[in-house]
């Protein structure tokens, strides 16, 4: 199982917003709402890293949101979910403005 620690920035007006929109996003759960840095910190939960990069992809489309910051991660994929982080951070990284912190497997905890 994956998980991952994201905070969202959007603008003051659309936080609210913003935040109930992610929220009701499969696999997402708020962790806390800053209202005024305007962030959003939210966990991802994920059986494999397809799920979870469709996850960010899909935080990253939501209209309002203006950064994705993937703060922390910790993977462990079933075996039918082998990861491919190489082909899969980069190229969601390059879509839109995403920052990502820790991602490799040496700085994971496996739990």
């Amino acid at each position: 199982m994956n998980l991952s620690g994201i905070v969202v920035v959007a603008t003051p007006q659309t936080l609210e917003t913003v935040a109930a929109q992610v929220t009701a996003l499969p696999g997402i759960a708020l962790a806390r709402l800053d209202r005024r840095g305007a962030r959003i910190a939210l966990v991802l939960t994920a059986d494999c890293m397809a799920q979870e990069a469709a996850g960010l992809r899909a935080i990253q489309r939501t209209h309002g949101v203006v950064k994705l910051d993937l703060v922390s991660h910790v993977f462990h994929d079933r075996p039918e979910c082998a990861p491919d982080v190489s082909a899969i951070l980069p190229s969601l990284a390059a879509e839109r403005d995403v920052h990502v912190h820790s991602i490799s497997e040496a700085e994971s905890i496996e739990r």
